[in-house]
């Protein structure tokens, strides 16, 4: 079983910056590759970013591309997520998953964390 724990959200004014951070309980974090998701009210679970085992390969959806960058420490069992030039459309709940594969579908993790709320003011 991982836990896995959001962190860093807040509200921010459009233009601004966020890192979110997500700590992992394992022992074995580097077995996982990490992704990022958000979910804004009425919409459906969205991919964010995805980063592999290693931290030597990351992807992130077109929406977010050059302004999001994922990234990982393994020795810390911490996954983050630097979010700049924020729009008001960033504005939802992120969650970090941890799955055996860096893909972009949501099935593809197994755990979840409780999420972190962004809110970025126009």
């Amino acid at each position: 079983q991982v836990q896995l724990v959001e962190s860093g959200g807040g509200l921010v004014q459009a233009g601004g910056s966020l890192r979110l951070s997500c700590a992992a309980s394992t022992r074995t974090f580097s077995n996982y590759a990490m992704g990022w998701f958000r979910q804004a009210p009425g919409k459906e679970r969205e991919f964010v970013a995805v980063i592999g085992r290693s931290g030597g390969s990351t992807y992130c959806a077109d929406s977010v591309k050059g302004r999001f960058t994922i990234s990982r420490d393994n020795a810390k069992n911490t996954v983050y997520l630097q979010m700049n030039s924020l729009k008001p459309e960033d504005k939802a709940v992120y969650y970090c998953a941890a799955g055996h594969y860096a893909v972009v579908a949501g099935t593809g993790y197994h755990y979840w964390g409780q999420g972190t709320q962004v809110t970025v003011s126009s």
